[in-house]
């Protein structure tokens, strides 16, 4: 299911875009578009270098440019989904993390630098901190006030449910 869309994404496509993206990026595929290529000069003096031989180029590799990013894009779409969603799981699954992290995807880029911000600041005190090594162990309190109203509300989707499931440590 496209978690933009909440519609369900044709699985014949996916499988097709996942072969296509391994098979494509091989070894064999681009010898095989050198191949192309070098076939394509060599014929240059049969055709004279007219505005013909060097159309069929440009036609061909424009064409296979258009397609390739189009399915290099939803190949990327569904590994970084897959990614987050790992993620997700394992800071909702790790005692102690903070679950106001969970969907940081969700977020506009200014909320996103606010919670950079707050995490490069712990970990310079991290380093700072070699004497009593407090800071580099444990979980320190992050405030959520750096998330007061950045959050939208919520959309229900797969990690919507992980998030109101995880029990609290007693």
């Amino acid at each position: 299911m496209d978690s933009r869309t909440g519609q369900q994404e044709p699985k014949v496509f996916s499988r097709w875009a996942t072969y296509a993206a391994r098979t494509l990026g091989s070894a064999k595929a681009f010898v095989l578009a050198l191949g192309i290529v070098l076939v394509w000069a060599l014929s240059a003096p049969v055709f004279r270098f007219n505005d013909t031989w060097q159309l069929i180029i440009n036609t061909g590799t424009t064409i296979v440019t258009f397609l390739m990013v189009i399915l290099v894009q939803h190949t990327q779409n569904r590994d970084s989904a897959a990614i987050q969603l790992k993620l997700d799981e394992m800071i909702r699954s790790t005692q102690g993390a903070h679950n106001a992290l969970l969907d940081l995807g969700e977020l506009g880029t200014e909320d996103l630098e606010k919670i950079r911000a707050l995490y490069e600041a712990l970990a310079q005190k991290a380093r700072a901190d070699t004497t009593e090594d407090l800071a580099a162990q444990g979980t320190p309190d992050i405030p959520l006030s750096v998330l007061e109203g950045s959050r939208q509300p919520q959309r229900h989707s797969p990690s919507s449910k992980l998030r109101n499931s995880r029990s609290i440590p007693g």
